[in-house]
């Protein structure tokens, strides 16, 4: 708050952060992805069969167009290592962090395989959370550009092979905003052409966004709370109080913002669960209705047809 009065007061303009949250499945590449839009390794990237990340990491840099940019790396969704509570924790962490709201999502996925029901999980989970207004803060980002270029395809050719309908929906819905990336590349013209493709599409959702972050209730309530410390401590720093006094004061304040943020992460925690809950029921009766739909072919094929009276076929 200083730095921006101070900056006021000096005609400067004060600095303007925009918050790139990486989301995304386990294993999808999404801290590789991170680190080919900062220009270097700031984010553990390995292959392992569940995911590097299960905190909430960011990193703050500024791109060769002055934008200062705040890049967000979230553990996996529907990381069956990590529990709904970690994840919610994180999330909430995630929000905290993000100071202004959330000014674009990538939400990555893998051309190295078919888009599975996970994957779909995964963008209902971030529309339970946060609403379908978030998608005009979405770009998809597809990794493994390397296994296509191999393969002479271009995404188009992916997504006409193997995109599922609820997929071609929400790219639909969020502007046809997707771009394909190979994290492998050591081309470093190939690097720069993604990273500007990458740019070009932040840029594009900064304007039709008139450059507003996303918040939400979830938002408006962690924002609430942050803020409230931030006064309090302030408050008591003015005060004239004993270092022992201060102390006390200051761990009660500590202790009731962390007991409503538990509270923020407990509705979130309720709603993660909720949500796999519906997609499991959801799961669970398309694969009751698809064993019953073959139970019948086979009862039909099984099953002799009488034949018509006054009817014959000789064609065989």
């Amino acid at each position: 708050m200083m730095n921006k009065a101070r900056a006021q007061q000096q005609g400067q303009s004060p600095k303007v952060v925009e918050n790139i949250v990486l989301v995304g499945r386990t294993g999808n590449g999404k801290s590789a992805t991170a680190n080919s839009l900062i220009g270097k390794k700031v984010f553990d990237s390995k292959t392992h069969a569940t995911g590097v990340t299960t905190k909430c990491q960011t990193h703050e840099f500024v791109t060769k167009y002055g934008h200062t940019i705040n890049v967000m790396d979230t553990p996996g969704l529907y990381d069956l290592s990590v529990s709904a509570d970690s994840i919610s924790t994180e999330i909430v962490k995630c929000l905290t962090l993000a100071k202004g709201g959330i000014h674009v999502v990538f939400l990555v996925l893998s051309a190295r395989t078919r888009v599975t029901e996970e994957e779909e999980n995964v963008l209902r989970t971030l529309q339970t959370l946060f609403g379908n207004e978030i998608l005009k803060y979405v770009i998809f980002v597809f990794t493994g550009g390397d296994v296509l270029e191999e393969c002479n395809e271009t995404l188009d050719d992916y997504l006409g092979r193997d995109c599922p309908d609820f997929l071609k929906k929400v790219i639909w819905m969020s502007g046809n905003r997707k771009v394909l990336i190979n994290n492998k590349t050591r081309d470093e013209g190939k690097k720069a052409e993604q990273v500007d493709k990458l740019l070009s599409l932040v840029d594009e959702i900064r304007k039709s966004n008139r450059g507003e972050a996303y918040t939400n209730d979830m938002y408006d309530a962690i924002k609430k709370e942050t803020d409230r410390l931030h006064e309090q401590q302030k408050e008591l720093e003015s005060k004239n109080y004993t270092k022992e006094m201060a102390e006390t004061m200051q761990y009660q304040l500590m202790e009731s913002y962390q007991g409503n943020m538990n509270r923020v992460s407990n509705t979130v925690e309720k709603k993660l669960k909720d949500a796999l809950e519906t997609q499991e029921k959801a799961s669970d009766k398309y694969v009751n209705w698809k064993t019953d739909d073959e139970n019948m072919l086979q009862l039909t094929v099984a099953i002799p047809v009488p034949p018509v009276p006054g009817y014959s076929c000789n064609i065989l």
